[in-house]
């Protein structure tokens, strides 16, 4: 044995390859963090999101539809901003879908307490929103 090896040191490994304990340690704690997740509860994870994109779909089918087959109400603009908007909720909610489900992941794979969503009050207030034109629309044909 060479006398700048050391004993415990794999032949030919110098002590600038040999990583930094700090390093190590940060790379053990956060795979210590990280569970492996029940595949059941990744699959109900993978639904919820598949759920919140059928809603979206729905929602960029609905305004397209609007746009396309409705016909011109009396006040001019009202067709364009009902598809706008459900459109743009579309937008809102593929995005959140996406955040949500990559969320929750990290939070079970962690471990940790699930947080509330903020997706359910924005669709529930895009909704109204949109319902209100909708109405406006009707009643003042």
């Amino acid at each position: 044995m060479d006398s700048s090896e050391e004993p415990n040191r794999p032949a030919g490994e110098s002590s600038s390859e040999r990583s930094d304990p700090a390093v190590d340690s940060l790379a053990q704690a956060k795979q210590a963090a990280e569970v492996e997740v029940d595949y059941r509860f990744t699959l109900a994870n993978e639904r919820t999101f598949l759920a919140w994109i059928r809603t979206a779909l729905g929602l960029l089918a609905g305004g397209v539809a609007v746009h396309t087959l409705v016909q011109p109400f009396h006040h001019s603009g009202i067709r364009r901003a009902l598809a706008l908007s459900c459109i743009a909720l579309a937008i809102v909610v593929s995005i959140g879908a996406y955040t949500h489900w990559r969320r929750v992941g990290i939070t079970m794979r962690r471990g940790e307490r699930l947080k509330d969503t903020p997706m359910v009050p924005i669709l529930s207030a895009g909704i109204a929103a949109v319902s209100v034109l909708v109405a406006w629309a009707v009643l003042f044909r």
